[in-house]
């Protein structure tokens, strides 16, 4: 039997490889002899540094940034075992977990940390650059990343704005004669897992404002200063992509690429697997588990393991998904490549203990959904 586990991490508890390393372990305790090949992905966010540095033999770097409430931050990022492209996720430079819940305001982050990266890879001589967007605290159209790269955003006196997304709502001119020039001949494919646009009710500020900290008349006023970004950015650079996908993700940092970086978006789940080769893999497996932190009715517009699945099924392998939890609209997956689901929880647990004990609880349950497999098999027989 040859079984793929293709996991993404389960954000804040485990990582991509740790959740395919425990599938593993459980599987084999069922099945002594199966081969399991692992193959740990992500769609953009956290994560998606580590599977490409370990899909190509590449390297892990870190560079110290600014956070996104200006705290110094040490930040990784990989270059591919060819050493001809860098990989980026702007969750370790700008991302929601490194800010305490306590002190989360989308009015004042930035994605300066972000550029700062981007900035390293280019100084290490490096043009061609794979960046993850998704798990941001930000909500600031990409300026800051911006102008971590030599941008200036100017109120009508001409003064220099504060950082975060709140300030732009008196943005009057983008000066872009300091941006770096050596973008220009760069080579930047953003991996993107939404399609949201910049502004409006499924924009950057109303969909995701509330997860980093927004009440809902911070919302109105954020959505208001992307807004007003948008207008001004056009102006400067002669693109108006704030109504493409993807401009609203990771807090209009998708917007920000388009505007001031010769950036392209893809699903970030896409890159990653077209990377390790997935599709090649899957050829002649049994069986492929892949499984993500929660799968809900977000899972179904794109991410991991609706990419997975989507190859599995153009070579008729079946796909089970062992998630750490199962919310609304989780079966809407099963229209989409995936025949069953599994949650790891085996009974009412606190969210901490779960997170806790993600990488054992992943283990159980891989045990338990075997033993129903082998059930399975002996019917058939």
């Amino acid at each position: 039997m040859r079984i793929i586990v293709a996991p993404d991490s389960f954000k804040g508890s485990v990582s991509a490889l740790g959740v395919a390393e425990a599938m593993e372990r459980g599987i084999q305790a069922v099945f002594p002899d199966a081969e399991v090949l692992k193959v740990p992905i992500a769609d953009g966010g956290e994560g998606t540094v580590e599977a490409l540095v370990a899909a190509t033999g590449g390297r892990l770097m870190h560079t110290e940034v600014r956070g996104p409430l200006g705290d110094p931050v040490r930040a990784h990022w990989g270059i591919s075992g060819d050493g001809t492209t860098a990989f980026l996720e702007m969750a370790s430079a700008s991302g929601l977990p490194l800010i305490p819940k306590e002190r989360r305001d989308p009015r004042s982050t930035s994605t300066y940390g972000t550029g700062q990266l981007m900035k390293a890879a280019l100084d290490a001589g490096l043009r061609k650059l794979v960046i993850g967007i998704g798990g941001s605290a930000t909500n600031d159209g990409g300026s800051g990343m911006a102008r971590a790269l030599g941008a200036r955003f100017l109120d009508a006196e001409g003064r220099d704005l504060p950082e975060g997304g709140a300030a732009l709502a008196r943005l009057a001119r983008v000066d872009l004669t300091g941006l770096d020039p050596r973008l220009a001949s760069c080579a930047l494919l953003v991996a993107c897992d939404v399609d949201n646009p910049l502004c409006g009710p499924r924009g950057a500020s109303a969909v995701y404002g509330p997860q980093k900290g927004a009440m809902p008349e911070m919302v109105e006023a954020l959505d208001a200063a992307l807004g007003v970004f948008a207008g001004v950015a056009t102006a400067a650079t002669g693109r108006d992509i704030a109504l493409s996908p993807g401009a609203g993700a990771a807090g209009g940092l998708g917007a920000g690429l388009l505007f001031f970086t010769p950036a392209s978006l893809r699903p970030g789940v896409s890159i990653v697997l077209e990377t390790t080769g997935f599709e090649a893999l899957v050829q002649g497996a049994d069986l492929v588990i892949t499984g993500e932190g929660r799968t809900d009715f977000q899972t179904a517009m794109g991410k991991a393991p609706v990419g997975v699945a989507a190859v599995a099924r153009r070579h008729g392998v079946p796909v089970l998904c062992l998630s750490g939890g199962l919310g609304d609209g989780a079966e809407d997956v099963l229209a989409h490549g995936i025949d069953a689901l599994a949650s790891t929880v085996p009974q009412p647990m606190a969210l901490e203990a779960c997170m806790d004990q993600g990488a054992a609880l992943v283990e159980a349950a891989a045990r338990r959904v075997c033993r129903m497999l082998r059930v399975g098999m002996a019917l058939r027989r």
